[in-house]
């Protein structure tokens, strides 16, 4: 209990830490250790964005070379691209955010009745896997009336062209020992 509150005390010392901008949401396990290990592996973004560093490469060897390296080096810095185009896609589409909001309502309700009994509908014990089938069934009439599929298919598309062309056209600093090297096949 003590070292929960030293930490606490930490990190309001700090400020902002990592720690406290991840969402309470998260549950800890294999979803926030993956996303801590995305926050921790990330480049820097002025690197990332740095216009000078953005030339047309000269032959499909040399692009097939800058996309390999990229997507290995700004991996990280790639799913925050993605994660923030789905941001994007939520915030501006107000439907979605009530298909969003009748799906994490209706899992609430659903939680909130499972802590007092377990939820049983006609007279069997509903799993919780079943639940938030459930919660999808119910909301399904409201993603479909926002478009939610062809969202998700924008976001695909955006993701790609956006990560696709900074891949594609972004240098990377030569590091000695670190050529790639392409193998017969």
């Amino acid at each position: 209990m003590a070292t929960e509150k030293d930490q606490q005390n930490d990190a309001v010392a700090e400020g902002l830490s990592a720690a406290t901008l991840l969402p309470k949401l998260i549950p800890s396990g294999a979803g926030r250790e993956w996303l801590e290990r995305r926050r921790a592996t990330i480049r820097s973004w002025g690197s990332f964005v740095d216009q000078r560093r953005f030339s047309r490469p000269r032959n499909l060897g040399e692009l097939c070379q800058r996309l390999v390296r990229n997507v290995e080096y700004y991996q990280s810095n790639y799913v925050f691209v993605f994660l923030g185009l789905i941001l994007y896609c939520v915030a501006t589409s107000p439907m979605l955010l009530v298909a969003l909001a009748v799906f994490f309502g209706a899992c609430y309700i659903l939680y909130l009745r499972t802590l007092q009994s377990k939820f049983v509908l006609f007279g069997r014990e509903v799993s919780r896997a079943h639940q938030y089938a459930l919660a999808g069934g119910v909301s399904f009439p409201f993603f479909w009336l926002a478009g939610a599929g062809s969202a998700v298919f924008w976001v695909l598309g955006a993701t790609l062209v956006v990560i696709g062309s900074h891949a594609a056209f972004h240098q990377m600093e030569a590091v000695d020992g670190e050529e790639l090297q392409m193998e017969p096949v």
